[in-house]
C-alpha cells in the first residue's frame, strides 16, 4: 500500500457539494492499494502510522504519535499514488488495485485505524472528491509498504 500522510489542524472531503466527514488536529491520510496488498499490509500499515511520531511534545519537538495525541485520521483512498508517469505525459493507473481489492483494504485499513483507538473518518470509495486541509507544519510524509 501506498500512503501519503498530511499532519493537519482541519481538514474535510465533500461530495456533491455536503461535507460527509471532517477532523480537527490530527492526520489527512490519502491510501492507494496496490494488487499484491492483503488484510496483512492494511493492518501493518495502520500499525506503523499510528506509531510515528509526528506531532510536537511540550518542547516542540516531533516526538508523539497520533494515537499519544487523541488526534483524528481522515482516510481518503486516493489510486492517483500508483501513478505511472515513465512514459509520455498522461499518467496511467494500471499499477493500482482493482476497485473491489481496493475499497476492501481501504475499508481495512481505515477498520485497523480504529482498533488501534484512532478516531477515523473516511471519504467516499470511488467518488469525485473535493478535500480541503490545513497543513499543519507542513508535515507531509511518503509510506510505501514496498519500501
Amino acid at each position: 500500500m501506498k500512503a501519503l500522510l498530511q499532519r493537519v489542524t482541519d481538514a474535510s472531503v465533500t461530495v456533491e457539494g455536503a461535507i460527509i466527514s471532517q477532523i480537527d488536529t490530527g492526520m489527512l491520510i490519502f491510501v492507494c492499494a496496490m494488487p499484491d496488498d492483503t488484510d496483512n499490509t492494511a493492518k501493518a500499515l495502520a500499525l506503523k502510522i499510528s506509531k510515528l511520531r509526528l506531532f510536537k511534545d511540550d518542547a516542540g519537538k516531533m516526538n508523539l504519535s497520533l494515537a499519544q495525541t487523541g488526534g483524528g485520521a481522515l482516510v481518503v483512498s486516493q489510486f492517483t499514488l500508483a501513478a505511472d508517469t515513465s512514459r509520455g505525459t498522461r499518467p496511467g493507473f494500471s499499477y493500482a488495485a482493482k476497485p473491489d481489492l481496493a475499497e476492501t483494504l481501504y475499508l481495512q485499513f481505515a477498520g485497523a485505524l480504529r482498533d488501534l483507538g484512532i478516531p477515523v473518518q473516511t471519504g467516499k470509495f470511488g467518488a469525485d472528491m473535493s478535500v480541503a486541509l490545513t497543513n499543519d507544519g507542513p508535515v507531509t510524509i511518503w509510506l510505501d509498504t514496498d519500501s
